[in-house]
């Protein structure tokens, strides 16, 4: 008989246990969005002509720190405050996008330091990670265009919160785990 008291005090410590980190889990989900956390969304990015740009529906979230310039400015701004489950078409600037269209921003590089079979409309990598278009392509060189593909085009984001969380302590440098 005592054996059994003292699993019905255990059991009840657990079930204790297990409502108090139901309540941790569940404060933490209803964190709105706010700089600094961890958020991961569903979005659908949409052009003025109405095309489809982007979307990540039926795949995996994205998640971005607030705060942390990660996104387009617009886009960050209107998310703020958000909380879980909640969902915004967002209307995002040029300007607040990817910036206005700048037609001073291209560069004529030898065609030798490009690969060879460019066609005009290629996206290419640069050194530093950007995308940039191929415009002109000549025998000795060829025209690129530095602007982001998106530059200079009103945006709409159809958005839905998925998850916002603290985000694990990173270890400081020079400290070892």
């Amino acid at each position: 008989m005592r054996h059994i008291r003292l699993l019905g005090i255990g059991a009840a410590l657990m079930v204790a246990s297990s409502a108090m980190w139901s309540d941790i889990a569940q404060a933490e989900s209803g964190l709105p969005v706010a700089d600094g956390l961890k958020v991961s969304i569903e979005y659908t990015l949409t052009l003025p002509d109405k095309s489809i740009a982007d979307s990540n529906v039926g795949r995996a979230p994205f998640a971005y720190i607030q705060g942390a310039h990660q996104i387009v400015p617009g886009l960050e701004k209107a998310l703020a405050g958000m909380k879980v489950g909640q969902q915004k078409r967002v209307d995002v600037s040029a300007e607040e996008g990817y910036g206005t269209y700048d037609k001073n921003a291209r560069l004529t590089v030898d065609r030798a330091k490009v690969p060879p079979d460019l066609k005009i409309g290629t996206m290419l990598r640069s050194p530093d990670g950007r995308t940039v278009t191929v415009l002109e392509v000549s025998e000795k060189s060829v025209v690129l265009d530095l602007n982001h593909p998106l530059a200079g085009k009103n945006l709409v984001f159809d958005v839905k919160i998925l998850k916002v969380e603290k985000q694990e302590p990173q270890p400081s440098a020079g400290k070892k785990p």
